[in-house]
Parts: structure tokens; sequence; C-alpha cells
């Protein structure tokens, strides 16, 4: 049989299998087949002793997770608690400042190191819609050779609740979100890494808008734009409406770890240019709110909260996601 002909019996085989790997792929709304197929060839390049539904499970997260990236549009805020009224309303908050002179404000909050207000100049970047599902965080710990956090409880019929795939992933230790994020960029070939505290505040302000509340409405709609203060346990990502930006769960389901160190007297010595935050610490940031506080006192879009990078046990109240730091649209 010479060549030509075996090259022909061969090329409908090649093409069914070419084919069949491209059906095999997941669809994605912002990556082309081919950025698709190069995250593949890299997962299994990587993972080659993990199983091929693993593998593709893993496939699957990364392409949704960069699906559901919102682009921010860089620019020019001023970072900090910029006021309130002293008898607001936190559930009909009005258009800053409200009728009243800025100074005659109260702080939105009396002691967290944020009353220093200064200018902030952002590039453009991408925040994740979501926070990073337990579903997701799973994978990185399998592809690491990790076992799963909690497994001892995980078939506790009272605790399902805690470990569903789409609730926030919770945490530890500050560096395991530091780490998926980096590993989601590895995999993917973009930047990805936490948001600065900067990025998450600017982007809780629906662009550093002078917004009390990271709703819908800038106000606290109990039940339909945040939980309800006597729901106190965690949910599901995406239970409630979104910011303005695409944004779930700024507030009231779990905060956020930022990428900063926490300094007290930071924002006083911050850069104007894409602030990081202090070169080192002892502490790290986390933004926004949990499950366990009262709405109208903490789900604010200014509050810092430090806090130790590493903690006693896995706590559903504390989770993180990740943002590419492109300033181009993928």
């Amino acid at each position: 049989m010479n060549k030509r002909l075996i090259l022909l019996l061969l090329s409908p085989m090649l093409l069914v299998g070419c084919q069949a790997q491209s059906q095999s792929l997941p669809k994605s709304e912002k990556l082309s087949p081919e950025k698709v197929a190069a995250i593949t060839e890299r997962i299994d390049a990587q993972y080659p002793k993990l199983s091929s539904e693993v593998r593709r499970q893993i496939l699957g997260a990364v392409v949704r997770s960069l699906d559901e990236m919102v682009f921010i549009e860089g620019g020019e805020f001023e970072m900090g608690d910029f006021g309130a009224p002293c008898d607001f309303d936190q559930t009909n908050m009005g258009t800053w400042p409200y009728g009243y002179e800025p100074d005659e404000l109260c702080p939105i909050t009396p002691a967290f190191d944020d009353d220093y207000l200064h200018q902030v100049r952002l590039s453009s970047y991408y925040l994740a819609s979501y926070q990073t599902r337990l579903g997701d965080f799973d994978l990185f710990r399998t592809s690491q050779g990790l076992p799963l956090f909690d497994a001892e409880y995980r078939d506790r019929e009272d605790l399902q609740f805690r470990y569903q795939k789409n609730n926030p992933a919770s945490l530890k230790d500050w560096q395991e979100a530091k780490s998926y994020c980096l590993w989601l960029g590895q995999l993917s070939g973009y930047p990805v890494d936490l948001p600065t505290e900067a990025q998450w505040e600017y982007a809780a302000r629906n662009r550093g808008q002078y917004v009390q509340f990271p709703t819908d409405t800038g106000s606290l709609d109990y039940g339909r734009n945040i939980p309800r203060d006597e729901d106190a346990d965690i949910h599901p990502v995406g239970q409630f409406a979104s910011n303005p930006l695409g944004l779930y769960d700024v507030a009231g389901n779990a905060t956020d770890w930022v990428n900063d160190w926490y300094g007290a007297d930071y924002y006083r010595s911050s850069p104007v240019d894409n602030p990081r935050g202090p070169e080192t610490g002892t502490q790290k940031v986390r933004r926004g709110s949990d499950f366990s506080e009262l709405g109208w006192q903490s789900a604010n879009t200014v509050r810092r909260w430090p806090d130790n990078p590493v903690q006693k046990n896995y706590y559903s109240s504390t989770s993180f996601r990740c943002a590419i730091l492109l300033d181009q649209r993928l």
C-alpha cells in the first residue's frame, strides 16, 4: 500500500478525531476556540496524572472564571470614608452629599483607619463578578495534591448547606487565595491575581462614585440586594442583585481577601497611581461584610478590615475573588 493511499484512508479518521476534540471543548463568551485549546493543552501537560474527568472540570472552571470577569474601566476617585448623614436611612440613601456640605456629614465607619480621603488613579482591570466558588477551590486543591478541607464534616446532613459547590470558597489562609488566583493565571495565560484594596473599593463604589452600599441602588433592600439580617448563614453566590457593574455579593455573604498588607496610616502615604499597599506587614486586608453582621452597620464600601493572614479554621465568612491585571479587553 503506497503512502498516498494510507494518507487518504487516515484523513477521515484524523478529521473525526479533531472534530471530537473540538466539540468536547467548552464554549466561551470571551475566548477564541484557539485560546480554549491552548488552555486545554496547558492543563493536560501540567496534570497528566489527573483523570480526564478532573482535567475537564478544571478546564471548565478556568473558562467560566474568565467569562465571568467584568471589565472595570480605570479612572480617578477619592478613596476613603467620604461621609454620610448622621441620621441616614439605609433603605433610601439618595445622592451624596444628600443636601449637606461634606464637612457636615458623619463618618460612615467610626474606627477603621479609612477616614483620610486621598486621590487614587487606577488603570483598567478585570474583576470576578462572583466570589470564587467552593467547587472550583476544591479542584485547585485536588490539582495540588491536597485533601479537601473539612472532609470529615462534608457528609453530615446537618452541614450540607456549608459545602455546596456554588458557595463562596471558605479560607483558612490568605496565601490560599493568592495561590488560587496565580494558578488561574498560570493555566489561562493571563496576569491573574488578587485585586488590590483600591481596585476592590473602586469597583464596589461603581467606579469610584460616592456610594455607601455596594448594591444595585446604593441602598439596602433586604432580601433583594442583600440578605436579611436574620438570615445569618452562607448563601450560594449570586443569589441577590448585583451592583451596577455586575459584581455580586460585594457585601452580606462572605468578605473578600485583597492583595494588600494592612497599614493603619497607609492612606496618608498612598501613591496616586495604582497603589498596592505597604511593602510589608503582619496583617492582610479583608473587604466587604459577611452574613453574621448587621447590613446597615457593616455593608458599606469603605470599611477596611485588617486580619491575620492565617486563621485557626476554614471559615465560610472569609472568601475572595480574583482580578485580571490587564488594561485592555480580552
